[in-house]
């Protein structure tokens, strides 16, 4: 049988630790983990070695996601690119990789329409929709295409 495996969010949650130590930890060699593609995995006889006691048994967490689109009526083009990157730099900036989030922007040149699709949990996708209305609110596409 496979030897059970947890994600660093996981042990960060089952010790009550930030994910950023656990990482460190890990980097540091006092925890032992697997590198599968771009995360660590680590393995429940290393986690109870690294804490010197048996490993808890991780509740089922409820999973929540959300989806939404924003409709923004009325850029051109290049504001369209402006306001898409800007949120893109945000999103990728400001956020710890831990939970997914994933955004896309797609422009129609002819409605001078910009679509920004928000994929992920609450918390993050409110974060996203409040930084589009400041930047819109800000005056970010200052009416420049015209009023939709």
């Amino acid at each position: 049988m496979e030897e059970e495996m947890y994600s660093v969010e996981q042990v960060a949650d089952l010790l009550g630790l930030h994910v950023r130590t656990v990482r460190g930890y890990i980097r540091g060699g006092r925890l032992n983990a697997v590198r599968i593609g771009k995360q660590y995995r680590i393995s429940r006889s290393d986690l109870e070695a690294f804490t010197g006691q048996q490993a808890p048994v991780p509740t089922a967490a409820v999973s929540v996601e959300v989806s939404s689109i924003v409709q923004v009526d009325g850029v051109d083009r290049r504001s369209a690119d402006r306001l898409g990157t800007l949120v893109l730099a945000g999103v990728n900036s400001a956020r710890e990789a831990s939970r997914p989030l994933r955004v896309q922007t797609v422009y129609d040149e002819e409605r001078h329409r910009l679509k920004v699709v928000v994929l992920g949990s609450a918390g993050d996708t409110a974060e996203v929709l409040r930084l589009l209305e400041a930047v819109i609110e800000g005056g970010m596409h200052s009416g420049e295409g015209g009023n939709g």
